[in-house]
C-alpha cells in the first residue's frame, strides 16, 4: 500500500510546483504549449501523438493507483485528520490536521474525483480533435488549446486539492 501511495501522491517540492505541483500537471503544461503548433499549423505531427499517449499514461497510473487506494478505504490527505504521533513529529500543533499540516476538508475527496473525471473527460476531447471525428480536422484543431489548457488546470487542481484544504475546512 505504502508503494501505491507514494506512486499516486508524487509532488514536487520546490519554487516550481506553484506552476505544476505534480509530474502530471507538469506533463499537462507542456502538452498545452505543444498543442499551439498543430492549432497554427492545422496539422498533428508524430511526436504531438506521442506526447499525447505520455500523457495517457501519466494520467491512467495515478487514476488506477487511486481506484486501488480509495477501495481500500483511503482518502486525499487534505480530508484525512494525520496521526498524533506524525503531528508532533512533523506539525508545531496537535489537532485536527492533515499530514500538511493544515486544517483537514472531508469535501476535497469528491472535488478531486470530480477534477480526475473532468481530466478524463478533456484527454478523450483532445483525442476527438485530433483525429477529427466528430468535427472537421482543421476546426477540431483550432480548439486544441482550449482542451489542453482546461486540462492543464484539471490536473493543475487534482494536485492542489489533495493538499490544501477548501473553504469548508472541519465539515
Amino acid at each position: 500500500m505504502e508503494f501505491l501511495r507514494l506512486i499516486h501522491g508524487y509532488q514536487f517540492n520546490n519554487a516550481l510546483a506553484l506552476l505544476f505541483p505534480t509530474p502530471y500537471a507538469l506533463v499537462t503544461l507542456i502538452l498545452f504549449l505543444w498543442s499551439f503548433g498543430p492549432a497554427i499549423k492545422a496539422q498533428v505531427r508524430l511526436g504531438f501523438l506521442v506526447w499525447l499517449r505520455i500523457v495517457w499514461a501519466l494520467t491512467l497510473l495515478p487514476v488506477v493507483t487511486g481506484v486501488i487506494l480509495a477501495v481500500g478505504g483511503e482518502k486525499v490527505p487534505s480530508a484525512t485528520r494525520a496521526s498524533a504521533a506524525y503531528l508532533r513529529e512533523h506539525c508545531p500543533a496537535v489537532g485536527d490536521f492533515s499530514r500538511y499540516c493544515l486544517p483537514v476538508d472531508p469535501s476535497r475527496d469528491w472535488e478531486h474525483l470530480m477534477y480526475t473525471a473532468f481530466a478524463l473527460l478533456s484527454l478523450y476531447v483532445i483525442e476527438v480533435l485530433v483525429k477529427g471525428r466528430m468535427i472537421p480536422h482543421r476546426t477540431g484543431l483550432r480548439f486544441l488549446p482550449v482542451a489542453t489548457l482546461f486540462l492543464y488546470g484539471c490536473a493543475y487542481m487534482v494536485g492542489r486539492v489533495a493538499v490544501f484544504p477548501g473553504s469548508t475546512p472541519g465539515t
